[in-house]
């Protein structure tokens, strides 16, 4: 068996900078031992398989230890496949996912995602988050799968040296340090050590938390959203009550065959 792969750096501008996804479109759906084995030989935070079902794709996320229930640019990266290489020509694609429907479209080389906003609840800051990030957060919240925690400004958020081994126990899947940025509404950082991620280059579905939180502090609805890591990446959000839209661009890396 043959199968095609494609990688992309999604949010980003030119190709090293972003997050790289691994995409591979399929006629027809594998085992799960089987695509969750691609993904660990892929060694990226994140490999989407995508089969379609007429006029919308069934399309899955996994990273080198489990499947996830949503990633943002996983998504981003597979509609950037479709439109380059698979001759994909409808305004909008429409995933069908764990986390309901995804909606793509792109515009002028921007792809805009439509993602459900999350709730949060604002939760105490213990001695145990501290020690994890190796400072003390102004604020911490629980979303409905990741754990923020609030920052007072962007230097602090550059300077964290999170303990993997800590932020792994904490509550969540995610844990996100976001601040007030300089340049931007916000900068974030975002850590996944359960997922054999210690840090995630840019995180699409960490603005489902983000947005919202910023979106009401900041009392505005379009929020330029910066993940501080070493790649770095844009993302220019809109909050629209219950869902959240993200765009950024996106840029082919590589192309190639997988041998089974």
């Amino acid at each position: 068996m043959e199968l095609e792969m494609y990688q992309v750096d999604a949010f980003a501008e030119d190709v090293f900078s972003g997050n790289p996804a691994a995409v591979v479109p399929l006629y027809e759906w594998l085992s799960e031992d089987l695509l969750q084995h691609i993904a660990m030989e892929n060694n990226l935070s994140e490999t989407a398989f995508f089969v379609r079902k007429g006029e919308y794709f069934e399309l899955r996320w996994f990273t080198p230890e489990a499947e996830v229930d949503l990633c943002g640019h996983a998504t981003l990266a597979s509609a950037h496949v479709l439109y380059e290489y698979l001759d994909y020509t409808d305004p909008v694609v429409v995933f069908e996912t764990k986390s309901g429907r995804l909606f793509v479209d792109r515009e002028n080389g921007l792809y805009s995602m439509d993602f459900p906003a999350w709730t949060y609840n604002e939760i105490q800051v213990t001695e145990r988050v501290a020690t994890a990030l190796g400072a003390r957060p102004a604020e911490l919240y629980m979303g409905q799968r990741d754990m923020m925690a609030v920052f007072d400004t962007e230097e602090d958020i550059r300077a964290l040296t999170p303990d993997s081994r800590l932020v792994s126990k904490l509550d969540g899947m995610c844990l996100i340090a976001t601040a007030p940025g300089l340049d931007y509404d916000c900068v974030s950082r975002v850590f996944v050590p359960e997922m054999n991620i210690p840090e995630d280059p840019v995180t699409g579905s960490a603005q489902t938390i983000l947005v919202p939180y910023w979106a009401n502090r900041l009392n505005k609805t379009q929020i330029s959203s910066y993940q501080a890591s070493a790649r770095g990446g844009l993302l220019l959000c809109e909050h629209l009550g219950d869902r959240v839209k993200i765009a950024g661009k996106a840029v082919s890396y590589m192309t190639g065959t997988i041998h089974l």
